[in-house]
């Protein structure tokens, strides 16, 4: 499985919406490779999560997991999950403000209000669909990688670019 390029900032797969992917694909040796592959890059770049625009492919394809990350040491465990045409819902109106980052601007962190809970709906990699509840730092996952999906960047959430930092001003001041 290769490792595949990831965008960076400025890129214009990055500011598309990406069409849904249809169900009746999903299954596809071109789809189910990409996937793979997005999982291995996810894991070699140490991400919590990587959307297919992300790799150059403007399609509703997102995975996530959190392990053991040297990125977000202090992070919970989310279990590999695979979202094909993610859709995100708030459940309550509260917001919390929190440091990410992105593969797309690897070398930046940010301070980015998201919702505290959201219900997630999506496609399994069979195509079977699923949802679930999810708080926290795997909600703000969920909402990081629906936004890729729109053509959004967590920079566009901030509502002060104050707090942008490079990874080492990061480290030096701002981290807990």
């Amino acid at each position: 499985m290769p490792i595949l390029k990831v965008a960076r900032l400025g890129h214009p797969v990055l500011r598309q919406v990406a069409p849904p992917v249809r169900p009746e694909t999903i299954r596809e040796a071109e789809i189910q490779r990409l996937i793979d592959d997005m999982i291995e890059t996810m894991r070699e770049y140490e991400g919590v999560g990587v959307a297919a625009p992300q790799v150059h492919v403007s399609q509703q394809i997102a995975v996530i997991e959190s392990k053991g990350n040297s990125r977000y040491p202090d992070a919970p465990d989310i279990p590999l999950t695979v979202l094909i045409n993610l859709e995100v819902t708030p459940l309550a109106p509260a917001l919390d403000d929190d440091w990410e980052g992105c593969l797309s601007l690897i070398d930046f962190r940010g301070q980015t209000p998201r919702y505290r809970q959201v219900r997630a709906k999506a496609l399994d990699r069979e195509g079977r669909p699923f949802e679930f509840i999810a708080t926290g730092f795997h909600a703000r996952v969920l909402q990081h990688e629906r936004d890729h999906l729109l053509g959004k960047l967590f920079i566009d959430r901030m509502p002060s670019l104050e707090t942008l930092s490079y990874l080492p001003e990061f480290s030096r001041y701002w981290s807990r």
